[in-house]
């Protein structure tokens, strides 16, 4: 692999000096996304980070509903839902980096953000993409603009201005599998200074298998609905100024996703042991045999509100704050034996309520520019499992909480040296304080930690004549320590509740970005990352429990990653992905860990073409193709390799009509066209191997979408 990256530098390099030839072709025939990954406008050629932009008016036409299906289309990001069998979460792993685990003391290597908003947990969230004006996916350490928990990288989420696009649209969307979506956004100007928006919508789909001894359950198998609302009002009395007030809320409930239990596979495990088999499951892995009412239903709620001010001092000088408050909360739980009996259950519930402030002071005086800033993030949270049983018996009781509150202060200094050249340097110390406590069934423990770090990164851009860039970066990363998620090893030693040390990335990268011939957009990058004290979440089962304890490792991935958009007519174009990636964990106490939920190769393709009728009408047709490598669903060695993944492919397509006026459209899609099955994740307790099997089997329908003025 690495051989492999040192030839793609030099074919990068070759590419780079080449386009010099082309330097007589200025125009750009494609258009560019501009960004805010640096807090800052940018076209997204010109900003020194690997970072993907999704335009929210067209991820519709590629299949993406949600989240988790921008993960199918950026290069080295896998973005998989298996926390406590619920269908509300999302686990992105960006470069091998991600969240093993939901429950409140283990935090996310990726950071998502809305409008700047950083969302601290990733159950209960289940952001629906309708008002959306567009999504970034960065990819690397991005530990001085968004701190800490970004170690992996970060997910920008950017919905619409108020006031951007006055009128309203409409959708309503019906397909296989009971699928039912509808939703709208009306955008109104309510005078010169004022204006207001409304989104609103319903998603249902059906389920994929049936609770087959629970005929009366509510839900089957992966049956998901829910409700999503948010309000806007923009406050602009002058051009120097404005505040806009966000409020949002999803409600969901459903059934239990999709998995089984491998028993057979380890002889040696209690279910086994037990004299139970794989054959006393369902024989459809996509049914469930439990007995557990419980344990089928799972529901998420999660409510925000967000305060944003801007205001220009003068020509060169700005400040921004944007202060929030959330909550969310959730049910699920697994049935892990997946059996009649109530050998092994698991019901669970959570929550989590969080406050954030940010104030930033920017300025731009020509030749240099920089974004500086103060942050406090405050967070409180818990999971508790009751009635809950383990190898037959119960029922018991677990609990863990935990309190943090983080601080820091930031600054970025960009430098133009010449009209080509520009340097950027970025610095920002942060304070983390956390406290926690748990409850395994003999007592309370607590504990508490102070964590502190300087992150800092540097990157240079040098941009040629004809607008193609080349740019080189180091960027450092940090996230605070974390107490073991399920600390049953208190049963064998008192002191083992304790947080692990600071976790730290450094980042190497180069890369190109630009119009590199006539009608070919494209960016690449080659990275080298060094990772340490970077905690692994390995679960296993105890005499007394379902224990989670942090094994820490040290990390090094090294990949390659290449985008591009390809317009070959006015009517057809193509856009492409791929990805590359080698991790190597270093050997702990003779363990070699594999990373999990990464793999090697992604890629994705997908062409384009338009008709234009007689009538002025537009036919467009679009296919989706995804794939992702093998890969390991947790990070043990697992000699028996139970917890490889297969690779996957995914197809979607979508061909629809735009009307003259362009006031309505009606599609035809398909979504997973050739019905792949594929696991999410999985996981060798040492008793048996649970599988998370995936929710999203082929589907196809209709949509029609309006637009009023």
């Amino acid at each position: 692999m690495r051989k492999k990256l040192c030839v793609m530098i030099g074919i990068i390099t070759t590419a780079l000096a080449s386009n010099t030839a082309f330097a007589q072709s200025n125009e750009k025939v494609l258009e560019e996304i501009t960004v805010t990954a640096t807090k800052r406008e940018q076209s997204i050629y010109e900003v020194p980070i690997a970072i993907s932009a999704f335009d929210g008016d067209k991820l519709a036409e590629q299949g993406i509903l949600d989240i988790v299906d921008i993960g199918k289309f950026v290069p080295n990001l896998n973005i998989t839902q298996f926390s406590a069998g619920h269908n509300s979460s999302s686990n992105p792993f960006i470069r091998g980096i991600g969240l093993q685990d939901h429950l409140i003391t283990t935090d996310p290597g990726v950071s998502v953000y809305v409008d700047g908003v950083y969302l601290g947990r990733q159950v209960g969230q289940n952001w629906n993409l309708t008002n959306i004006e567009r999504i970034e996916v960065l990819r690397g350490p991005q530990g001085t603009l968004y701190g800490r928990n970004s170690i992996g990288g970060a997910i920008n989420i950017i919905t619409k201005d108020p006031g951007s696009d006055p009128g309203a649209t409409a959708s309503i969307e019906a397909g296989t599998r009971d699928r039912l979506n509808g939703d709208f956004y009306a955008d109104l100007n309510l005078s010169d200074t004022v204006a207001f928006s409304i989104t609103g919508g319903f998603k249902r789909r059906g389920g994929i298998g049936e609770f087959t001894n629970l005929p009366n359950a509510r839900y089957d198998v992966g049956e998901n609905e829910e409700t999503f609302s948010r309000v806007a009002l923009k406050y602009e009395p002058s051009d120097s100024f404005r505040v806009v007030i966000a409020a949002d809320a999803n409600d969901g409930e459903g059934g239990l996703r999709p998995y089984d239990t491998l028993i057979d596979e380890i002889p040696t495990g209690a279910l086994f042991q037990a004299g139970f088999r794989n054959s006393d499951q369902a024989p459809d892995p996509f049914d469930n045999a439990t007995t557990q009412a419980d344990q089928t239903v799972v529901t998420n709620e999660a409510s925000g509100i967000s305060l944003t001010v801007d205001w220009d001092w003068s020509e060169t000088l700005s400040s921004r704050v944007i202060a929030s408050q959330r909550e969310s909360e959730y049910s699920a739980g697994l049935d892990d034996d997946s059996l009649a009996e109530n050998f092994l259950a698991f019901p669970e519930r959570g929550d989590a309520d969080q406050i954030s402030i940010e104030f930033q002071l920017n300025g731009d005086f020509g030749n240099w520019d920089f974004v500086s800033g103060l942050y406090y993030f405050e967070e409180e949270g818990s999971n508790t499992q009751t009635n809950t049983f383990f190898n037959g018996s119960g029922p018991g009781f677990f609990f863990i909480g935990q309190e943090v509150e983080s601080t820091a202060i930031f600054t970025n200094v960009g430098f133009d040296i010449t009209e080509q050249f520009r340097v950027a340097v970025g610095l920002r110390y942060t304070e983390d304080d956390k406290e926690a406590e748990t409850d395994v069934g003999i007592g309370l423990f607590t504990g508490d930690a102070d964590f502190d770090e300087v992150s800092w990164d540097i990157s240079a851009t040098y941009t040629f004549e004809n607008g193609n860039s080349i740019y080189g970066a180091i960027q450092n990363g940090y996230q605070s320590g974390q107490f073991p998620a399920r600390p049953f090893c208190l049963f064998g030693d008192a002191n083992c509740f304790f947080a692990s040390d600071n976790i730290t990335a450094i980042n190497y990268e180069i890369g190109i970005k630009g119009q590199l011939l006539p009608g070919v957009l494209m960016s690449a990058a080659v990275f080298y990352t060094e990772y340490e004290d970077l905690p692994y979440q390995v679960s296993t089962t105890t005499g007394q429990g379902f224990a989670t304890t942090n094994l820490i490792v040290e990390q090094t991935s090294v990949g390659f990653e290449w985008e591009t958009t390809i317009s070959l007519t006015d009517a057809f174009s193509i856009q492409a992905s791929l990805g590359l990636i080698d991790v190597d964990v270093d050997e702990q106490n003779g363990v070699k860990p594999e990373a999990p939920l990464t793999p090697d190769v992604t890629f994705s393709i997908g062409p384009e073409y338009n008709w234009t009728l007689g009538n002025g009408g537009l036919i467009s047709a679009r296919v989706d193709y995804s794939y992702r490598d093998e890969m390991f669903g947790e990070p043990t060695d697992d000699p028996g390799r139970f917890t490889r993944i297969d690779s996957r492919e995914l197809i979607n397509a979508n061909i629809a009509y735009h009307s003259p006026d362009d006031k309505w459209s009606l599609s035809l899609y398909g979504r997973n066209i050739t019905d792949e099955r594929y696991d999410n994740a999985r996981l060798n307790t040492g008793d048996y191997v649970l599988r998370i099997l995936s929710n999203d089997p082929s589907e196809f329908g209709l949509r029609f979408a309006t637009h009023f003025e």
